[in-house]
């Protein structure tokens, strides 16, 4: 069995297609197929389920795909060990962050970052806080920024930025001139919220529910310059970190203080536990927890 012949494989399950696969390869559909034959003859299994228009994993392949994934996940480590040995900051960083953090911190992060390490390469992977546990822990990135809590027995976990939430409402507002307002005034407003995927969506909704009502939801949006905007046009009001307002440029937008109860949005760094921490891993890390 040949390690070029699983790294074919491994594409045409990714693409579910040799077509596509060979589109995203420097290999032809031909050397594709010819790959995948020469393994389902060596393993005596059929890896793909034919009968189809797409190409789908049979329980066999399912198992090959797996443990070949593992297989080249160590190979990979490989550089990096050597690397370490000789302590030397270089290779690339995986890190998985949800949209909004990755708007808000991101840039400044990568921009420090680079000037320190500037061998070192980040990738971003934008997906929400769930996907991001998921894939820390199949080891397929290996940083993430996620607003907490988080499993404490799978991960590692640092406190990152401890941020308050403000409500976000129009300047015309009739609570707009306050200094404060407390969670239940706001009862019969309208909401603004970021999709139900999101994890500040089930935090809002709780914490309104805890005050003794359920928010009217008049908008849901992925964007938080489109809520700023929904806003703006008075079409409700919404509740967001501080640290969004010092983004957003909108004169129409004013922001007062949440109090009774002060609501906090808790962000954290984890990486799997029992996983291997490149030398320019640490370093990442240890520049967020020490407050980049």
């Amino acid at each position: 069995m040949e390690l070029r012949d699983l790294k074919s494989f491994m594409e045409v399950a990714k693409y579910k297609s040799f077509t596509s696969a060979a589109e995203h390869s420097y290999l032809t559909q031909p050397s594709l197929s010819k790959a995948v034959k020469k393994l389902e003859k060596e393993l005596d299994v059929e890896l793909f389920d034919r009968s189809t228009r797409h190409l789908y994993l049979t329980d066999a392949g399912q198992i090959v795909y797996q443990q070949s994934q593992k297989a080249f996940s160590a190979l990979s480590e490989l550089n990096v060990l050597l690397d370490d040995l000789r302590n030397i900051a270089v290779g690339d960083i995986k890190i998985g962050v949800p949209p909004l953090i990755g708007t808000l911190f991101f840039p400044e992060i990568a921009k420090i970052f680079t000037t320190r390490y500037p061998n070192v390469s980040l990738e971003l992977f934008e997906h929400g806080a769930k996907l991001i546990e998921r894939l820390i822990e199949d080891a397929q990135i290996d940083v993430g920024i996620i607003v907490l809590p988080a499993n404490e027995e799978k991960f590692h976990i640092y406190p990152f930025i401890q941020d308050e939430f403000y409500v976000f409402l129009h300047k015309d507002h009739r609570l707009s001139h306050r200094t404060s307002i407390s969670l239940n005034e706001l009862a019969e407003e309208k909401f603004i919220l970021f999709k139900k995927d999101f994890t500040l969506h089930n935090y809002i909704i709780q914490a309104c529910q805890r005050e003794g009502f359920t928010p009217k939801v008049s908008y849901r949006s992925s964007q938080w310059d489109l809520i700023i905007e929904l806003v703006s046009s008075q079409l409700g009001i919404t509740l967001l970190p501080k640290s969004i307002y010092d983004k957003q440029s909108n004169d129409n937008i004013k922001i007062v203080r949440l109090e009774n109860p002060t609501l906090y949005w808790n962000l954290g760094v984890i990486t799997k536990k029992d996983a291997y921490h490149s030398y320019a891993l640490k370093k990442f890390v240890n520049m967020l927890v020490e407050g980049y």
